[in-house]
């Protein structure tokens, strides 16, 4: 059986650096970062199950990180090692998976928000920090369940962006964003049930930039208290403005932060 390849964008010579994009979005998101970085780096972005250009998971209702990390690793052959791995939300947690498999190649992280909710899990039941977006999955389930991919989308992006998001997003944007909420389902499952506990980032000897918005939600809030606490070699940059959503939102404000942290590595 051929296994299936990622579509990826790359561009530049140099140092290699993987772009991982979060849900219901694709490599797309990352064409300015991949502009300000491609004159000095080889930057590589793939496209994960089901978004962009490549192709679907075989469920919509369940995955683990591992898989996504499998899916792209041609994405991190073709940037060489070592390499940087920069990550948003549900890419920010495929980072941390693919590191903690593979340390010996990765030179640094670079994490918007990555979403562990096992984590909060793991640290208590509920009702924990981990409600919110668990909510927001079971609305946008049972939505898909009616045969409403729009508010099920709208359950979806106005948890993460704020009440009024959905029907704010441009009309021709809507239908490809609708279309990948329908993995809304596998993304909490591979997220809630991640195994990898707590204590094994404390052994992730890597330097770390994690970067919050303060407008973000709690439960990516609750999962950035624990991971600041445990990685350790983590810099943390929180942004005043920005919301869940900021390497989208404010891409050149985010974009900033990620080419300065880069040139100031060893």
């Amino acid at each position: 059986m051929t296994r299936p390849l990622p579509f990826v964008r790359e561009a530049g010579a140099g140092p290699g650096v993987v772009c991982l994009h979060s849900n219901a979005s694709s490599s797309s998101q990352w064409r300015g970062l991949m502009d300000r970085l491609s004159p000095r780096f080889r930057v590589v972005a793939p496209d994960s199950y089901g978004s962009g250009k490549s192709p679907d998971w075989s469920s919509d209702r369940t995955i683990s990180l591992r898989d996504e990390v499998d899916f792209v690793e041609p994405a991190f052959a073709r940037a060489g090692s070592p390499l940087v791995l920069v990550g948003h939300s549900y890419g920010a947690a495929i980072a941390l998976i693919a590191a903690l498999a593979n340390p010996q190649r990765v030179r640094a992280l670079v994490l918007y928000e990555p979403t562990l909710f096992s984590l909060l899990e793991a640290e208590r039941p509920s009702p924990n920090e981990a409600d919110g977006i668990r909510h927001a999955v079971a609305a946008a389930a049972a939505a898909l369940d009616a045969g409403d991919e729009d508010a099920a989308a709208r359950h979806f992006i106005d948890y993460w962006m704020a009440p009024g998001s959905w029907q704010n997003t441009p009309e021709e944007r809507k239908p490809a964003m609708a279309a990948s909420v329908r993995a809304v389902r596998r993304w909490a499952h591979a997220l809630i049930t991640e195994p990898t506990p707590l204590a094994a980032f404390r052994g992730l000897q890597v330097p770390v930039l994690y970067m919050v918005g303060e407008r973000s939600t709690v439960s990516a809030h609750g999962v950035a208290r624990l991971l600041g606490s445990a990685l350790p070699q983590v810099e943390m940059r929180r942004f005043d403005r920005l919301g869940h959503m900021g390497p989208i939102t404010h891409a050149e404000l985010v974009n900033e932060a990620i080419e300065r942290y880069l040139d100031g590595l060893a």
